[in-house]
């Protein structure tokens, strides 16, 4: 049944009338039954190790707990894989630690409960690989400049940054900084996001807090001021600060790895816009965030403004973000815990309206703070999510201010049954770079239709995104009559187009009886059988039926042709 999601401006967005005149009373935002189903848009969810509000739960001291450890993050990650998300915000340094082994910091407590202890395993390599075995992007959440409480500088003792460091770190209402001031600070988080993008592979970096403290009044950087502040008032230096942390961090990244994005998590209102104040809370004024100019600069390649507001606290600001993303990806964070009785009480369709309203306005995705408030259906939130809104796989928009140019299109496409599934395999593809940068990692995405000219723009067709290798598996239930093929993308997002040779390769069961019914094609003259590797094992003129005893055990390709020698279909058996 065709779902059309139609919203009339005047009665669902009031508060948008005076910044955006509509040419009439009945124009509204539309999304058609194509555009429920994009296929570009990241789809984000933050997974808080604070604290383990998020995950860990469980302890690892033993190796049963380290095991159940990771069983926790997995199911989560199976949970939002069936919701067709796409993008994981990882924290992995929270307040003075890591989540995984450091040279520069000590493993957070979260992990055994006891600081600077390893849980036996690398979480931060386990969460990469898991979130790739599923087709998901995972971006390291880095909490810039908080360095935690007295009582966690404390329990750090001399390895806290604060006993080695005391002349880059400032405390402030009974909690450490560091200060954005010192020209060291920037060379010592560039150092932490260096020691992860060496280490890891991973395909994001997500800056959190990379602003001065909440209500800045009275933070002591005085002594910063008169020795670095260079003539400027005290609010441009600071804003100036941020953006040179920013941006150290940003070339840091773009010369190991220039695929990985770099990405952060500001304020959710960036200054007033006209009409609607920010009601003295904004990134650029209040906490010198100087966000919306570093999209400008090209230091940002995506942002996740938590715009954690209801009405025309969030919809004007969600269009000034996207209005100012220099062609970037925005996509704003939804406060989706303020659903939860216990801290704000929202409606259910308070959230839908905003993600709706992210598609109407084409904003290229969505983030959800946090992985608990969705899990847990919410209000039935999640179910909502999966059911009705991220009904199929989705890619994330391609960094193509960085490389437009796509891969070099996968080859021979080849089926084979092994039980109970269908090994699907391929060539590999290969991303060569004419300006010197190192080739990214590419990635594979397989299509199934039972139409044989398959659609590569309708997600309906789209099986699995982002495989890792040349080989991938479906259960044999699930490909009866379907026709496939399978694209590459590079490790910018840029999608290959077909092989002009191309022709889908269409499933079909294993069978040992003979003859083999074949479809009934008019335009058919001719058929040709041959072995996985193409050389022909036998032709005959087109019928109905195939006998295959006359063949030896095993897979074949069957291509039934007509008289100019075209392929119209191309069928697989079992011997």
């Amino acid at each position: 049944m065709k779902r059309l999601c139609l919203y009339a401006l005047s009665s669902l967005f009031p508060a948008l009338l005076p910044l955006h005149p509509v040419k009439a009373q009945s124009e509204v935002f539309s999304l058609t039954e194509a555009s429920c189903r994009p296929k570009y848009e990241t789809r984000a969810v933050w997974i808080t190790t604070l604290a383990g509000l998020d995950w860990p739960r469980i302890k690892a001291t033993t190796p049963a707990s380290m095991r159940r450890q990771q069983e926790e993050l997995c199911r989560q990650l199976d949970s939002l894989k069936a919701a067709n998300f796409n993008t994981i915000l990882f924290q992995v340094r929270s307040r003075d630690n890591a989540l995984y082994p450091s040279r520069q910091e000590v493993f957070t407590d979260v992990l055994t409960g006891t600081p600077g202890q390893s849980p036996g395993y690398d979480p931060l390599a386990f969460a990469i690989r898991e979130c790739h075995k599923r087709g998901m992007e995972l971006h390291a959440w880095v909490v810039a400049i908080p360095l935690g409480s007295d009582r966690q500088a404390k329990e750090l003792g001399e390895r806290s940054f604060v006993k080695k460091h005391p002349e880059m770190c400032i405390r402030f209402r009974k909690n450490w900084y560091l200060d954005p001031g010192h020209p060291q600070t920037k060379e010592h988080l560039s150092g932490i996001v260096r020691e992860i993008v060496t280490n890891y592979e991973v395909d994001g970096i997500n800056l959190d807090y990379i602003r001065y403290p909440d209500r800045p009044k009275g933070f002591p950087d005085q002594r910063s001021f008169r020795k670095y502040g260079n003539g400027k008032s005290l609010s441009q230096w600071r804003r100036d600060n941020i953006t040179e942390i920013v941006r150290s961090i940003y070339h840091t990244v773009k010369s190991i790895k220039p695929w990985v994005k770099v990405g952060s998590s500001p304020i959710g209102k960036y200054e007033d816009v006209a009409r609607y104040s920010s009601r003295g809370w904004n990134a650029r004024n209040e906490v010198f965030q100087d966000a919306q100019q570093w999209v400008k600069e090209g230091i940002q390649d995506v942002m996740f403004p938590m715009v954690y507001f209801r009405e025309d606290n969030f919809y004007p600001f969600v269009l000034d973000w996207q209005e100012n993303g220099n062609g970037r990806t925005v996509a704003p964070g939804l406060g989706i815990y303020f659903l939860d009785p216990s801290e704000g009480n929202w409606r259910l369709q308070d959230v839908l309206q905003q993600i709706y309203f992210t598609r109407c306005a084409r904003v290229p995705g969505q983030a959800y703070f946090r992985s608990r408030f969705l899990l847990d259906n919410t209000q039935g939130l999640f179910d909502e999510i999966k059911r009705n809104i991220y009904t199929h796989p989705a890619l994330t928009p391609p960094m193509s201010w960085l490389d437009s140019i796509p891969p070099v299109a996968p080859t021979g496409l080849r089926t084979e049954v092994q039980g109970d599934s269908l090994i699907l395999s391929w060539n590999a593809s290969t991303d060569p770079q004419t300006d010197g940068r190192p080739e990214g990692p590419v990635r594979y995405n397989l299509y199934g239709s039972k139409e044989r000219e398959i659609d590569i723009e309708d997600t309906r067709n789209l099986l699995q995104p982002y495989i890792y290798g040349t080989r991938y598996a479906l259960p044999l239930r699930q490909v009866q009559g379907l026709h496939f093929t399978v694209t590459a993308v590079d490790a910018y997002g840029n999608e290959s187009i077909l092989p002009p040779t191309h022709h889908p390769i269409k499933a079909h069961l294993p069978s040992k009886v003979s003859p083999l019914e074949l479809p009934a094609l008019p335009q058919a003259t001719h058929l040709t059988v041959t072995d996985l590797y193409g050389r022909i094992i036998w032709q005959e003129p087109y019928t109905r039926e195939l006998s295959i005893g006359r063949f030896a055990p095993g897979v074949y390709y069957v291509l039934i042709q007509d008289k100019a020698q075209r392929t119209l279909q191309r069928l697989q058996f079992t011997r």
